[in-house]
């Protein structure tokens, strides 16, 4: 089992990552800059999982990047660069798996790019090379992740290191989604530009949460 803190983990996507992540028996720091917000959400969740010693945790942003082997970013952009800052002498020498997407609004159904290229560009960036950024999540609506039950979507996984993906495909598996290695981390522009052409077609279909498959390489 691994330790992992997420960072947002009181957001729509990180509870319920946190959620799905506990239900497989990891342990789950969730990270807040309110450590009482986060704590109420970690009770939610020991609460719904009918398990009030399960290692979910509510703490500062600090002390869960501390604490974990595995750091989850799941916060909107606004506050990307400025939460990555922050923690980035937390995270030396651990993987960085950043669900991030590089929306703006309000013309969220329209591709847009930091000048890095992606999230995970400006996040390796700004951590420097003993951290491993690993993108994935951007593709998976937020309401699937804090329902029960299987998950039809399934995740690309890009970001720095083949081994460092295989460790981050293991979780996604773990919080009941297929993975695939979509590679390195030049490839995360791709990943996380598919977010609003599924935006798009969730407002222009009326549905809740179109999501990707990938056909042709279940046999591999």
């Amino acid at each position: 089992m691994t330790v992992l803190a997420v960072i947002g983990g009181t957001g729509r996507e990180g509870r319920g990552l946190a959620y799905r992540w506990a239900k497989a028996g990891h342990t789950v720091y969730i990270g807040s800059r309110t450590p009482e917000k986060a704590e109420r959400m970690a009770e939610t969740i020991r609460s719904r999982l009918r398990a009030p010693d399960a290692p979910v945790f509510g703490v500062g942003h600090q002390e869960a990047a501390r604490r974990a082997e595995v750091v989850v970013l799941a916060v909107p952009y606004r506050a990307h660069r400025a939460t990555l800052e922050a923690l980035r002498a937390a995270v030396q020498g651990k993987i960085v798996v950043d669900v991030t997407v590089p929306l703006k609004p309000p013309k969220v159904t329209q591709a847009w790019f930091p000048p890095a290229g992606s999230a995970a560009l400006e996040a390796q960036e700004i951590l420097g090379p003993d951290v491993a950024v690993v993108d994935a999540f951007q593709n998976i609506a937020y309401t699937v992740l804090w329902e029960d039950g299987p998950i039809a979507a399934e995740v690309l996984v890009a970001g720095k290191g083949k081994a460092n993906r295989r460790k981050v495909m293991a979780l996604v598996e773990d919080a009941g989604l297929r993975a695939w290695d979509a590679g390195p981390l030049a490839n995360t522009p791709v990943v996380e530009g598919l977010t609003s052409v599924l935006i798009y077609l969730n407002r222009s279909l009326g549905a809740r949460h179109v999501g990707l498959r990938i056909v042709g390489g279940e046999e591999a």
